[in-house]
């Protein structure tokens, strides 16, 4: 192969991750092809609506996808957090990157930190997985719904506009934006959404090509982390609404996994497990299982 077609969504952050596949791909394969495709999708097109009310996960790759089923591009590229536990039948996870930081940030007005804030502050997230948990270190702020790229969002808090905003780590670091954030938050404080600070290249099943290509460049310790992270959000159920965290890790020659599931009334639970590498699917599933039941719930709708 010497000529590969690449979707990605339009924002800079998204851009840059995609050139980051890109050079990957060419240190794989010398004397590659690649061409970038933009492809807007209903996430980027709606920034006046929260996600919550118009779909929720996958709003930032149902094009893409679309894009790869009809053979206009050869492989996608993604921030795997986006990406629903369940992807379209005739399609995969073809490779992830080394993981990047997993944590969440606070960029604020006055570079103040989360617990210097004043009562009242007023920090902007659409996410509900980081809402509950600001809010269980802050009972006394104000969340409120923000959208746009990292860009915008960095300059309503910095402005004042927003007292502060939480954002990615990774998102940040791979703008060059990091040293703007006032704190990052422990992993116990502010566990990651399942595949944060992981890029995903999906591309389709029977592209055997494409296929090898990306075996590649997938990352061994990275797979395993999402094999178990995203059964823990599939067991939980495709349409989950409610806040969910989940990270996993390599520690001590196991795999170990902490995840979290709130409940709309605003009780947080949360559990981890260890095991084998090779059992990531059904530790995943296993810890999903003892959530809901800790939470009084069934799969989610």
């Amino acid at each position: 192969m010497r000529r590969l077609r690449i979707g990605t969504r339009g924002s800079a952050l998204a851009q840059r991750q995609t050139g980051m596949v890109a050079d990957v791909l060419r240190q794989a394969l010398p004397g590659l092809e690649v061409e970038i495709r933009i492809i807007r999708t209903e996430g980027d097109e709606r920034l006046n609506v929260s996600l919550d009310e118009f779909g929720g996960q996958g709003v930032f790759v149902k094009e893409l996808e679309h894009a790869l089923q009809s053979g206009e591009i050869d492989l996608a590229v993604h921030s795997l957090k986006d990406v629903p536990a369940l992807v379209p039948d005739g399609l995969t996870i073809a490779a992830v990157l080394p993981r990047a930081d997993v944590r969440d940030t606070l960029v604020s007005h006055g570079r103040r930190r989360l617990k210097d804030l004043p009562a009242g502050a007023r920090v902007g997230t659409d996410s509900r997985r980081r809402a509950v948990q600001i809010l269980a270190l802050r009972p006394d702020i104000e969340i409120v719904s923000v959208r746009g790229n990292v860009d915008t969002r960095v300059g309503k808090a910095e402005s004042g506009e927003l007292d502060a905003v939480v954002l990615a780590a990774a998102g940040l670091l791979r703008l060059g934006l990091l040293e703007r954030a006032a704190e990052v938050f422990a992993i116990d404080d502010v566990l990651p959404a399942v595949g944060q600070g992981v890029l995903a290249v999906e591309a389709r099943g029977d592209d055997t090509e494409v296929l090898d290509l990306l075996g590649a460049i997938d990352d061994p310790p990275t797979r395993a982390a999402m094999t178990a992270e995203r059964a823990y959000l599939a067991r939980l159920g495709a349409g989950c609404r409610l806040p969910v965290g989940a990270y996993a890790v390599a520690e001590g020659g196991q795999l170990r996994l902490r995840a979290l599931l709130a409940t709309d009334d605003g009780r947080i639970f949360k559990d981890e497990t260890r095991g084998g590498g090779e059992s990531a699917a059904d530790m995943g599933a296993a810890l999903a299982e003892r959530l809901l039941a800790a939470a009084g719930l069934e799969a989610l709708p």
